[in-house]
């Protein structure tokens, strides 16, 4: 009898690592489901420049194979002189609602995955988002298109779920033309000093992952 406690005694560690490790499992699991979400990319700026207005609190939105982020919601209610949303959209692009996937044949492991955004709601339609190498734009585009390109690892910081790439945040946007901010990756850490002229407004910013509201009914991931 004795020997028989000794023994449960002598298992509780085990018992008590191996519940913990199960727990701890699952929390992960929980706090991964957001990334199979779709998520649209808030974007901040701490620029002292008078020109961070134009997009500090704004939105990335997809267009003509760029991203570009702008404080106009293209979903929200146009102005007169658009004759129609589509015209609105047009002009500003289709608002960026990405997730996490994984790219083929990748193997980053940990450091991340491939990011995917809906270019179209009707019908519904995903591209890849990637860096241009020769450019450091980001872009979007079909596999095809990526090829060659620095597709990944996209990923979150653990606490703020703002987005990182290649293991760091080196976003960046370059004015080109007033008021137009394309969105580029600093993949050098140099102020993009080799890839846009010097007398060309550039400015750093944060991209937040900000789920789309659940509508009754949605699964829950």
């Amino acid at each position: 009898m004795v020997l028989g406690i000794l023994t449960s005694i002598a298992a509780c560690p085990a018992i008590i690592g191996t519940t913990e490790a199960v727990r701890s499992g699952q929390k992960q699991n929980a706090r991964e489901k957001h990334r199979s979400r779709k998520a649209n990319l808030s974007v901040s700026c701490s620029d002292p420049s008078r020109k961070a207005r134009d997009i500090h609190g704004g939105s990335v939105v997809l267009k003509d194979k760029k991203l570009y982020v702008t404080t106009v919601n293209p979903k929200s209610k146009f102005p007169e002189d658009f004759e129609n949303d589509a015209d609105r959209i047009q002009q500003y692009g289709h608002i960026f609602a990405g997730y996490f996937f994984p790219y083929p044949d990748s193997k980053w492991g940990r450091r991340g995955e491939g990011y995917v955004s809906t270019i179209a709601d009707d019908p519904p339609q995903l591209n890849w988002i990637y860096v241009d190498k020769d450019t450091y734009e980001v872009k979007y585009g079909l596999r095809v298109e990526t090829e060659g390109h620095l597709v990944g690892p996209w990923n979150v910081t653990p606490i703020d779920r703002r987005l990182t790439f290649d293991g760091w945040e080196g976003f960046t946007v370059v004015e080109e033309g007033e008021g137009v901010w394309a969105l580029y990756f600093d993949v050098d850490d140099d102020g993009l000093e080799e890839k846009i002229p010097a007398d060309q407004r550039i400015m750093e910013v944060e991209l937040t992952r900000k789920e789309l509201r659940m509508a009754k009914g949605d699964p829950i991931m």
